[in-house]
C-alpha cells in the first residue's frame, strides 16, 4: 500500500491512498484523517485503507485524481521522533576522517543514533533554503523506517512486526558547521536542518523480497544536477539493520507511533556505486589525489534521490529539491 499527505492548509494535511503506479490517488478522510491518526490507530484502519488501495488499482474509482507532487507534504508533516542512524560503516570511516576524527571503537558493535529535529519536514518538492553557501550545504539520501509503539527493551527479533511504513529521506546536513558544534561536546543541532522525505510512505509488503533481514535489498539513486551520483545497494552493507536500529533505540524508552528511524547516509566500498553524500566524495577525493575537489552545494544544485525496484516501478516517488538562498524573516 502506498500513501501520502496532500496540502490542505493545516499542519499535518490530508491522508491520501496513491496507485501502486504512483500517478493516482484517492481521499482517505473518512477511514483516518492524517497518516499520524492511521498509524496511532493502524489494526483498526489499515484493513480498510487497505481495501481502498486495491480497489483503486483496479481501476474502480474513476474519478481518481491526478498526483501532483508539488501539492504533497512529507508523509509525516511533522513527527514525534526523528531518530537517525549510520548503519553503513563505509561511510562512517569515510566521513570521520573528512573531520580528523577517528571511528569509534565500538565502531560495529554498537549503532550510532542521533535524535534529530521533528517539527518542520520538508516536502518532496521543497526548496532546501538556507543563508550561505559557506555551510557547506550536504544532501545525504537515506531510507527509513516508520514504526507503530515499540515498548522499551524490544529486542531486535521482535522489532520486525513495529516496522509500518517505509520512506526515502534527504538528510540534508551543514557540514562546515559540524565541527564546531561536535567540538562543545553536546551533538549535532544547528548542523542538522529540515530533512525532506519521498512523496510516499509504502508498507513493506510493497518491496517483496527485496525487504528481508530488516534491509531494503535494491539500490538508492541520487542524481545532482541531472547526473548521476550514487546507485548504491541499501542492503548488503547496512551493518545494523533497521531491526538493529530499533532495539538499539528501545533500550532505555519506549517508542510512539509515528516515529521515524533512518538507515544514515547509503554507502558501499564499490567505488562504481559512487556516493549518498558529497561529503563522501569528497574524502575520497583527498584519499585518491591529497585534494578535495568537489564543491557542496551551491544556490542553484538541484538534487534528486529515488529507488526503482527490478521491473523499473518509482516505489517510493522522487524527491527533487533545488538548493536556494533563504531570506531572513522568511517562514
Amino acid at each position: 500500500m502506498k500513501l501520502a499527505t496532500l496540502r490542505d492548509g493545516t499542519r499535518d494535511g490530508k491522508l491520501i491512498v496513491v496507485s501502486r503506479a504512483g500517478d493516482r490517488y484517492v481521499d482517505a478522510n473518512h477511514i483516518a484523517p492524517t497518516l499520524q491518526y492511521a498509524l496511532d490507530h493502524w489494526n483498526k484502519v489499515v484493513p480498510e485503507l487497505q481495501e481502498r488501495y486495491q480497489r483503486l488499482n483496479q481501476g474502480e474509482y474513476p474519478h481518481a485524481r491526478q498526483v501532483v507532487f508539488s501539492e504533497l507534504h512529507a508523509p509525516l508533516p511533522r513527527a514525534y521522533e526523528w531518530i537517525d542512524g549510520s548503519a553503513y560503516i563505509n561511510h562512517i570511516v569515510l566521513v570521520r576522517k573528512a573531520r580528523g576524527a577517528e571511528p569509534p571503537e565500538t565502531l560495529k558493535t554498537d549503532p550510532l543514533v542521533y535524535q534529530g529535529g521533528s517539527g518542520t519536514f520538508l516536502g518532496p518538492r521543497e526548496d532546501i533554503a538556507h543563508f550561505s553557501e559557506d555551510f557547506g550545504i550536504d544532501f545525504e539520501s537515506e531510507v527509513c523506517v516508520v514504526t507503530d509503539d515499540v515498548p522499551m527493551g524490544t529486542p531486535a527479533a521482535d522489532a520486525g512486526k513495529h516496522v509500518r511504513l517505509l520512506m526515502l529521506a534527504n538528510d540534508v546536513t551543514l557540514r562546515n558547521l559540524i565541527p564546531p558544534e561536535l567540538a562543545k561536546g553536546f551533538g549535532f543541532f544547528v548542523s542538522k536542518p529540515s530533512t525532506a522525505f519521498s512523496p510516499f510512505a509504502i508498507t513493506p509488503d510493497e518491496l517483496g523480497d527485496a525487504w528481508r533481514d530488516g534491509r531494503v535489498h535494491l539500490r538508492l539513486r541520487t542524481r545532482l544536477n541531472g547526473d548521476l551520483f550514487g546507485d548504491p545497494e541499501a542492503g548488503p552493507e547496512m551493518h545494523f539493520s533497521f531491526l538493529d536500529l530499533i532495539a538499539h533505540v528501545a533500550q532505555t524508552r519506549a517508542l510512539t507511533a509515528g516515529t521515524i528511524v533512518g538507515s544514515g547516509t547509503v554507502s558501499n566500498e564499490d567505488r562504481a556505486r559512487g556516493s549518498s553524500c558529497l561529503a563522501e566524495k569528497r574524502m575520497l577525493e583527498k584519499i585518491e589525489t591529497g585534494t578535495m575537489t568537489t564543491p557542496f552545494l551551491r544556490f542553484g544544485d538541484r538534487v534528486e534521490i529515488d529507488m526503482v525496484d527490478e521491473a523499473g516501478a518509482n516505489l517510493f516517488g522522487t524527491i527533487a529539491q533545488k538548493v536556494v538562498q533563504a531570506q531572513r524573516g522568511a517562514s
